[in-house]
């Protein structure tokens, strides 16, 4: 992944520009970006300003301050090939954060304004590549929970089923099963039958006992 840097053309130089390029030269980034800032106070629509000061910003690991540079710059500039590098860099900047889909769409803007660019065409295709990979991985992992979650809601249906199952079971075995407290009609009329039976061999035998004549027991003497 590599980055470009804009340099000033005679319409747009300015002294803030080309002391801000001299000290990123040098590797000088927080002074580089103090001058930067200072030529977008005197002119806010230098596109070449804010396009380096991005680049500054880019440099000191200020990604999301540097991407809005880059934005701003690209709304700017009118030059093809430096858009090119705007949105090469832009690409760069969503590419390290693991942005595929933004990525691939700054390098296809910046191929769009200058297709010669090779290493813009090579970061292009392996973020791409990178984009598709993780959309399968996250289609597994999306259809992978999907049948974990059909898996456990088919195994709390079956267990469900099972106790239904067992308390339809249960009840049928109650029904079969006599109540030892219950006594059917059948046996209850049995058992007045016997009674009465009874009671009548009761009587019969007390008339019989009344129709015998009464025994004179003798008593001893002493």
């Amino acid at each position: 992944m590599v980055g470009f840097v804009l340099t000033a053309s005679a319409q747009t130089d300015r002294d803030h520009i080309r002391h801000g390029n001299r000290l990123l030269r040098d590797s000088m980034f927080t002074d580089a970006q103090v001058k930067y800032q200072k030529a977008i106070e005197v002119d806010n629509t230098s596109a070449i300003a804010h396009y380096n000061l991005g680049y500054t910003l880019m440099m000191q690991g200020k990604a999301e301050d540097a991407m809005k540079e880059y934005e701003q710059a690209a709304r700017l500039e009118k030059n093809k090939q430096r858009l090119s590098q705007i949105y090469h860099n832009m690409g760069v900047i969503s590419q390290a954060s693991q942005k595929y889909d933004q990525a691939v769409a700054c390098y296809r803007q910046a191929l769009r304004n200058d297709p010669t660019q090779d290493d813009t065409r090579y970061n292009y295709a392996l973020s791409l590549y990178l984009l598709k990979k993780n959309q399968n991985g996250q289609d597994q992992q999306n259809q992978q929970e999907d049948e974990n979650g059909q898996d456990e809601k088919n195994k709390k249906d079956e267990q469900q089923q099972q106790k239904q199952d067992q308390q339809n079971e249960e009840q049928e075995q109650q029904k079969e099963q006599p109540d030892p407290n219950k006594m059917s009609k059948e046996n209850a009329e049995q058992m007045l039958n016997a009674a009465m039976q009874d009671e009548k061999n009761t009587q019969d035998k007390v008339h019989q006992a009344q129709q015998q004549p009464q025994q004179k027991r003798l008593r001893k003497q002493w």
